[in-house]
This record gives C-alpha cells, structure tokens and sequence, in this order.
C-alpha cells in the first residue's frame, strides 16, 4: 500500500504530469487521424523517449499515447465512418447510424463516459492483481519464459485477427531476424553477410518504424489520396438520463469482457470491442436495432476497448511479455531506458511500475476533461488532406531513425522495412505479428538454450517441469483449437436443404453478423 501511494507522488512530479498531458494529447490526435495507429506513433517516437532519459516520464508519455488513441479513435468512427484506431471499427457500425440521426454529439458523450468507466474500473483491477500475479511469477527461470515466449508467438498469430496461416508467416520471419548479429553464446555471426552495421542485430527500434510508421504513411496515401471528408455536425454532447441508462447495462459488460480479453496475449482492445458488440447484439431483445443507430452498440465496445487497453499492461509489466503490437512498444521503451519488465520490477522498481500504474488513472480524469471539449478542434484536424500530413510524418520518422545512433544506415534500413511492411498490406500480412515475434525472438532463444544447459540437453525437462508443463500444455491447446473448432462446426453443420437464404438483408446487417 505504501508503494502504491508512493506512486501518486510520483504521478504528481510536474515533469510526469506535463509527459503524461503530451502522451494523451498525442494518442488522442493520433486515434483522430485515421490510419497512423498508436503502435506507429509510439515506434515514432521512440527516439524521443531515449532522449528524455528518465523511465518514468518517458513510460508514461507512451502509455497516454497508448490509451488516449482508444478515446480519439471513436471521433472518426461517428463523425466520417472512418475508424482513427482499429478498435473502434465496430463503433462505426451504430456511431455513424447516430450521427446520421442529427445524434453524433450523444454518441461521443456516451463513448467518452463508457470509455472512462471502463479504462477506471480496469485500472483498479490492475492496482490489485498486477502484485499478485508477480509474486506468483517471481520464481519463473530460463524453462518458464521460453515457454511463455512460445505460448505468447502462438496466441499473437492464432487469436489475432487476419488470416492464421499469414501471421504464422509473418510471425516466423520476425522469429528470423531476432537472429541476426552476434550469437551471445558462441560469439559467431549470424546473417550479417559481412555487415559491420549487422554484428550487432537490428534495432527493434527500426524495425518498428518501419514496418508500422513508412509503412503506414505509404499505405495511407495511397488508400486516402484526394478523398475528401466532411464530418457530421455535433451537437448535445452530453447525453440525457436515458441514454445513459440504456447504455449502463452494455457499459458494464463491456468492462468485464475488456479486461479480461486484455489480458490475453493476442487479445488487447480491438478483439475486446468484437466480443463486446456480439455480446451486446446476442443478448439484446431488440437486436434489429443494432446497425441502425442503438446506444448500446456504441457503448459497449468503447468500453470494451478501454479496459482491454488498461489490462494489457499486467502481462507486460509482470511477466515482461507484450500482449500486442502497441505494447510490443512500451516493452521497447523500457528496454532502451534500461528497464527490463519482469514480475521483480515491483519489488525492484515500485516507483516506476506505480508511477505509470497510476499516471493511468490521471490521464484517465484529462481523457474525460478533454475529449468532449476538443470535439471541434478534431473535426477541422479532420479537413487536413492526408498529402499535406504525409511529409511531415515522413520527416519525424526518418530524423528518429537517424538520432538513434547517428546513423544513415538505420535510415535505410527503416525505408526497407517500411516498403516490406507496405507489401505486407497489400499481400493482406499483418505486420504486428512479426514484431512481436521479433521481440519474443530474443527472449524465447536464450532462455530455451539456457534451460537446455540446466536440463544437460534433455528437452523433456521443459515438460516434467510443472509450471512450463502447464504452459506448453496450453501451447498445444491453442496449437490445437482451430482443428477442433472446424471438426466441431462440421459435426453441427446443416444439411444444405434445411439451410435457409434471404436476400432482403440489409449490408449493415450483413456486417454485424459477420461478428457474431
């Protein structure tokens, strides 16, 4: 309790207020910028991060970022039909349906209220079980991270969205290059073919400004190039008595799925705001209404989102692996400022895990004070034509990927990531997949080589070992349950002259049962 308290007084720092003020601005203009993405914007602004110097406030500058871009991407997704961050795609659905209405302005006060619900109630959750879950993991060795490693690469490339054999693809590649340099083992070169600039690895850093900030500049363009845009008018931000008892219901269950899907590696904000929507629209005594402009339909994933966005920091901060792409980030940040996440970081660094723990609940309280206010402001951002953004983006990567090591051959290797990565787009690969894998990478070689050192080469240890038996156990499971799900769905398929058809749906109906 002490160290959680303590953490307020960090929080309270005016260094860490000001990173944590310009994190949330940030991660809200980039949710309202379709495309970018705060995976993108954090790889970004790496560099910066490693000129701050100080874990706290560099953390916690990322981490606004993180989950201000939930509260902004909801902007685009009811005003444009455009979703600012992939979590909010399904906002778009019922949010757009209420702009159309003359409702946008109820809409985004039920979202900014749901998501502030959500992101709270999940925080104090992670206040309580973040500790537990490291104490418990603190006596994890070498066997018990290669397999958490291994489960965390699986789970990414199979619970994801995308095609499963893609990210399979994508996330073995990724698996490839965490290979490159100087085996820290042997000393030998690996796939450096004679490159000084290579004996020493790939910078994730560069990896991921390419693959997610050129790429998505290069992709933007393209997708984006002279559309113009008109947002809806927003008028009654404030939504009345009714909606928001309507909402209360789908506010809460959103809060539950969200956190808990969060927490799974894999899982994170986007697969938490489907879940909650197909929850919402399967439970509903009305579910006609969704498509059409419902509440609850825009109430529900917002929140779900936002827990989901809160809860991902207990697998990172614990046990040191990232649950997605953004947090593939923070994980990047923390290494380059010296830090390494691991469940002793709360007992070896309580100042930092409770600075930013907390910082969350402020950013939280200025997401809200913000986000209804600065609704006008958004919406002339929103006029900017993409080609006018594009170079300046352009300009910020590429003088990032320079200052990380004065280096002009960073740059080009982030060009040539950043092209591989918009190639991955068009092919339909996703590129999260492989910088987490290229994460993991590391992590999942030495410990495994490591164990087999303890296990005198007997690979068998990994599964008499009770805690890593348990999570390979789980590795075969999620290997396995995509092979089950099919033979399962082909045993309780229709036959075909008992299936119905009908060609009176809607597309928006379409689209939301596409989720269920």
């Amino acid at each position: 309790m002490n160290d959680f308290l303590n953490g307020f007084a960090v929080v309270a720092q005016p260094d860490v207020l000001l990173y944590c003020l310009i994190g949330v601005l940030i991660g809200m203009l980039i949710g309202v910028l379709p495309g970018l993405g705060p995976a993108a914007t954090m790889a970004i602004l790496l560099p910066i991060v490693i000129q701050i110097g100080d874990p706290i406030s560099g953390i916690v500058m990322l981490a606004g970022v993180y989950y201000g871009a939930q509260y902004g991407g909801t902007i685009t997704s009811v005003l444009l039909r455009l979703p600012g961050e992939a979590s909010s795609v399904v906002t778009v659905f019922d949010g757009f349906a209420l702009a159309k209405q003359g409702k946008a302005g109820t809409a985004l006060g039920v979202a900014a209220i749901g998501s502030f619900i959500g992101a709270t109630v999940s925080i104090v959750l992670l206040s309580l079980t973040a500790p537990l879950v490291a104490s418990w993991a603190v006596d994890f060795g070498p066997p018990e991270y290669a397999a958490l490693a291994l489960l965390g690469v699986l789970l990414v490339s199979t619970i994801g969205s995308g095609n499963t054999v893609k990210a399979l693809i994508a996330a073995s590649i990724g698996l490839l290059l965490a290979t490159v340099g100087q085996d820290k083992f042997s000393g030998a070169q690996r796939y450096t073919f004679g490159s000084l600039e290579l004996s020493q690895g790939i910078d994730f850093v560069v990896v991921a400004m390419g693959l997610f900030g050129v790429s998505e500049i290069l992709h933007n363009l393209e997708e984006r190039h002279g559309k113009p845009h008109v947002p809806a008018r927003v008028t009654n931000i404030w939504p009345s008595r009714k909606d928001l008892k309507e909402a209360s219901p789908a506010i809460g269950r959103g809060t539950v799925i969200g956190f808990f899907l969060g927490v799974l590696p894999g899982g994170g904000a986007v697969m938490s705001s489907l879940a909650a929507y197909a929850t919402e629209k399967r439970i509903s005594k009305t579910p006609e209404e969704f498509g059409r402009g419902s509440i609850k339909g825009v109430a529900a994933p917002e929140t779900a989102n936002n827990a989901a966005a809160t809860s991902s920091f207990i697998p990172l901060l614990t046990l040191g692996i990232p649950a997605n792409a953004s947090m593939a980030m923070l994980f990047a940040g923390l290494l380059v400022l010296g830090v390494t996440p691991s469940p002793a970081l709360v007992d070896e660094n309580p100042d930092l895990f409770w600075g930013v723990v907390n910082s969350m609940y402020v950013g939280n309280i200025i997401l809200l004070l913000l986000s209804i206010p600065l609704v006008g402001i958004f919406v002339r951002i929103l006029r900017i034509r993409p080609a006018i953004l594009a170079p300046i983006t352009a300009l910020i990567t590429i003088l990032g990927a320079y200052t990380l090591n004065n280096s002009t051959f960073d740059v080009f290797l982030m060009i040539i990531f950043g092209v591989l990565g918009y190639l991955m787009k068009k092919g339909g690969f996703e590129p999260g997949p492989m910088v987490l894998a290229f994460v993991l990478g590391a992590i999942l070689e030495n410990n495994v080589r490591r164990s087999m050192i303890i296990y005198d080469g007997d690979p068998t240890g990994f599964v008499k070992d009770p805690i890593s038996g348990t999570i390979l156990a789980a590795f075969v499971l999620v290997a396995l349950w995509p092979l089950g799900k099919k033979l399962l769905s082909g045993r309780t398929q229709q036959p075909a002259g008992q299936a119905t058809t009908s060609g009176s749906d809607d597309g928006a109906t379409t689209r939301e049962d596409s989720l269920r």
